[in-house]
């Protein structure tokens, strides 16, 4: 996992993102881990589907699936599909994220409402917390395989594992 402030840079191909949003988009300025814990992310390196699977069962998550995001798998609809989940918006629930394989960008808004990108690539997990605006892009690779709630949307290329659920009492 990186995370660093978005950069912004415009694109002349572009009028509704400023530059490619697969591009890496580095600022430069890091973002140290602390902070996006303070925004209630949090990120782990999980060099196994059963270290998920724990995490998974303490946070109490009920539902879980699993996508392939890319040109090969999704056929015509990837580049508007890709677009969609690029679109900022925010969940009631807190979301996991786990890569299994590829990389991909989630962009989280920063407490000054600016964007903090954060690169993922195998086997890291990231969980987000109800109610952060966010986005998801794939790389310049385009693939990412993920395995998610399905009651979301937004998801990377490659192989990526996802959990999202209220807690039970």
């Amino acid at each position: 996992m990186k995370s660093y402030w978005y950069d912004n840079v415009p694109s002349p191909r572009s009028v509704t993102v400023k530059g490619d949003q697969r591009k890496d988009h580095d600022s430069g300025h890091p973002v140290d881990p602390a902070y996006l814990s303070k925004l209630g992310v949090l990120y782990q390196h999980c060099p196994t589907i059963d270290a998920v699977d724990e995490i998974a069962t303490e946070r109490s998550y009920k539902n879980r699936d699993e996508i392939i995001v890319s040109p090969e798998k999704m056929g015509p609809v990837y580049e508007d599909k890709v677009k969609m989940f690029f679109h900022e918006h925010l969940h009631e629930d807190e979301e996991i994220r786990y890569v299994l394989d590829g990389e991909g960008f989630f962009d989280v808004r920063g407490a000054d409402d600016e964007w903090v990108r954060i690169r993922l690539t195998k086997e890291d997990l990231i969980i987000l917390p109800a109610g952060i605006y966010h986005r998801f892009t794939t790389d310049s690779n385009n693939v990412r395989h993920a395995s998610s709630s399905t009651t979301l949307v937004a998801r990377l290329t490659d192989r990526e594992i996802a959990y999202q659920g209220h807690a039970t009492i």
